[in-house]
């Protein structure tokens, strides 16, 4: 078994060589991101990525149309793009949280249709505003769909129950039977990202996802299968900033280091 570490690209605001370079320095194994649909610009990317020995999860996040014909074209183009990169998996915040079960189900059909001809790994965030958005709704989709796999950012569900879910053990438990890949931010009940998991405050906090991130890891060592992990603390708004300054409460940089080296370390 093995567990590989991703950085977010998300929030990179330094040429994407120097990004990289410090990305490689730090200890990580990759990137996960977005690709350009133009092609240069894609090969760009692709190009950096391969010069500093880092790897790609590619990543899906474009879900905006309310159509679902526009909506499941533009989802096979973005998908295929991603795919034409060989990425090591590709993550979809897939589908709409005001979808109904069966268009967001065409949508799942489509990522596996497209999986199983390209033979590249296509997985499904659970995340607010998307299909999976709610711990009792992904619940159902993976009772009906059990070939379904999960990127668990288990913040989100946090934030929408209001709670560390501990009033839900059955749904948690069968989506990290279902978990591939973990965005391993830690949020709290009002929102999606604690302002620095190194603060004693949120011990508690960091210690449930922890536990659950935990179970994640047994079942791949259980199995002898492949893990990765994307930090993904974020920036504002997600991070929590100052008043009128607007001046982050942390650096993004140095929390998802620290959590890289946290998990490192607990998982070595």
């Amino acid at each position: 078994m093995t567990i590989k570490f991703f950085a977010p690209e998300w929030g990179n605001t330094l040429p994407f060589a120097t990004f990289c370079q410090n990305v490689k320095a730090a200890g990580y194994d990759g990137v996960e991101m977005a690709l350009p649909l133009d092609p240069a610009k894609k090969q760009a990317v692709l190009g950096t990525l391969h010069e500093y020995g880092l790897e790609l999860i590619g990543q899906y996040w474009q879900s905006f149309e309310t159509d679902l014909a526009e909506h499941m074209r533009n989802y096979e183009t973005y998908l295929r793009n991603l795919i034409e990169a060989r990425p090591v998996l590709v993550n979809c915040q897939t589908g709409k949280d005001f979808f109904s079960p069966e268009q967001n189900r065409q949508l799942f059909a489509l990522a596996a249709q497209i999986s199983a001809e390209t033979g590249v790994k296509i997985i499904h965030e659970t995340h607010r505003g998307k299909s999976l958005f709610a711990a009792h709704v992904t619940q159902h989709f993976l009772t009906s769909l059990p070939d379904l796999r999960l990127c668990l950012d288990i913040s989100h569900w946090c934030t929408v129950h209001e709670s560390l879910l501990a009033d839900q053990p059955e749904a948690v438990a069968l989506a990290i039977a279902h978990t591939d890949h973990i965005h391993s931010r830690v949020g709290h009940p009002e929102g999606p990202q604690v302002n620095d998991p190194r603060a004693p405050e949120w011990e508690t906090t960091l210690n449930t996802y922890l536990a659950w991130w935990d179970r994640v890891v047994e079942q791949h060592r259980a199995a002898g299968t492949q893990l990765t992990i994307n930090t993904e603390f974020g920036p504002t708004p997600y991070m929590p900033t100052q008043p009128y300054s607007q001046e982050p409460l942390a650096s993004q940089w140095e929390v998802n280091v620290f959590m890289l080296n946290l998990l490192k370390a607990r998982y070595a």
